[in-house]
């Protein structure tokens, strides 16, 4: 037991929810007779809900500022027929119908940040109202029609990195994408143990850091070897790739820089955030103004993999993302989630919904338990909160270095503490 306490930080209930993950995908992969860890399955496993786990990153950020955003889902149907109208009337190039489409979400997102931000309105109702009003525009847009979208769009929700170089049997790109994240899974730990002893801090043992190193370095070319090895014509998939690149932006945003930092604050202790001299208006409005762009990202990825837009896109995505957020260990009252945290939460989703299609479970039973997944995740995480205990994830990013303080602001650090941390 005090070797799982070294090895995880002291306190496993932390990583309750990879070790759920892990044991679903050894359960799935047992009771559905291997078809959960095959290539194909894994790879489609990512296309089908990239989309959602991009809604995951930014409803964190909401989450954690203490709002809700309900939305997204037609705030992504109404931006996705747009780019789509703006293809087919417009003749836009599929770059430039990218941008169109962001360029729109910031301005929806600006829209609802004002309501919110401003005027005092409660995220709540501000989109509520934005959820009637964003379906109803992509219905009198299109007309109720779906709008088909170009090869080259299509890439974005549906494409997968190319073959280059000599035929190996294996996706050269991938296995080099796998073979960075290795590398800089490594140089993270180094540089942290270097730091920590350069500060004089206390370095974890030596034994405990190279264990984490095999365990995660593990995972990482296992997954590689899944992607690379697919059938013909796929690797790892473009929207995989996109939603890599955000979670190292969003990851360090939220983790290293001043205005993540203000977004915890003002989600822990508003007033005491504003005594501190952050200004908590420009924080929600960049909250919901960045959800929206993230929304419309979603919207366009989604239009890509089913080829077309149509009148039905995005119902129900708010209420998937939101609880890939919760059971990912953010916190209802806000203050507290990470971007990680929200990542591993919708792949136990994902994971949950893959394999209990593959053991041929009805579509009824399947919401009753992903409801009872959500309900466990935040009463445990309510329960951890009445014990005196830290959140689930808020220590989630404490992989290589005894740093996780600096990362996710938990139930038991002030706002002050918070906003020094700054200087």
């Amino acid at each position: 037991m005090n070797a799982l306490k070294k090895l995880f930080g002291g306190n496993t209930r932390q990583f309750g929810m990879i070790f759920a993950l892990v044991a679903l995908v050894i359960f799935f992969q047992i009771f559905t007779e291997g078809r959960t860890l095959t290539p194909g399955n894994v790879i489609n496993l990512f296309n089908g809900n990239a989309y959602i786990l991009i809604l995951a990153i930014g409803m964190v950020l909401v989450i954690i500022a203490g709002h809700i955003d309900l939305s997204v889902g037609s705030v992504a149907a109404f931006v996705g027929i747009s780019v789509a109208l703006a293809i087919r009337d417009w003749n836009l190039p599929w770059y430039a119908a990218v941008l169109f489409g962001l360029l729109l979400g910031a301005l929806i997102g600006a829209w609802q940040g004002f309501w919110t931000a401003y005027v005092g309105i409660p995220a709540f109702i501000v989109t509520l109202a934005g959820m009637l009003l964003f379906r109803g525009f992509n219905q009198f847009v299109g007309k109720s029609n779906t709008v088909p979208v170009p090869d080259d769009f299509q890439y974005l929700g549906s494409g997968y990195l190319p073959e280059v170089g000599p035929n190996t049997g294996y996706n050269n790109l991938t296995v080099l994408l796998g073979l960075i994240g290795v590398a800089f899974v490594i140089f993270s730990a180094l540089r942290s143990r270097r730091n920590a002893q350069a500060l004089g801090a206390e370095v974890q043992e030596t034994w405990v850091m190279i264990t984490k190193l095999v365990l995660v370095n593990a995972a990482i070319l296992y997954a590689t070897y899944l992607f690379a090895t697919g059938r013909p014509g796929t690797s790892f998939p473009i929207p995989g790739l996109i939603l890599g690149v955000l979670v190292l932006i969003y990851g360090f945003i939220s983790a290293k820089t001043v205005i993540g930092r203000h977004i915890y604050a003002v989600g822990g202790n508003r007033h005491a955030a504003e005594l501190s001299g952050v200004q908590s208006k420009k924080v929600n409005f960049m909250v919901m103004m960045n959800m929206s762009v993230l929304a419309g990202l979603a919207g366009m990825i989604f239009v890509g993999r089913s080829t077309a837009s149509g009148p039905f896109d995005g119902v129900g995505w708010e209420l998937d993302a939101i609880a890939a957020v919760f059971i990912g260990g953010a916190a209802v009252t806000g203050g507290v989630g990470t971007v990680i945290g929200s990542i591993v939460g919708g792949l136990v989703m994902a994971v949950l919904n893959n394999g209990l299609q593959l053991l041929g479970v009805g579509a009824d039973l399947t919401q009753i338990i992903k409801g009872l997944v959500l309900l466990a995740a935040v009463a445990f995480d309510v329960y951890n909160k009445t014990q005196g205990k830290k959140s689930i994830i808020g220590m989630m990013m404490k992989n290589f270095g005894r740093k996780s303080e600096e990362i996710a602001p938990d139930e038991t650090t002030s706002t002050k503490e918070v906003i020094a941390k700054e200087a």
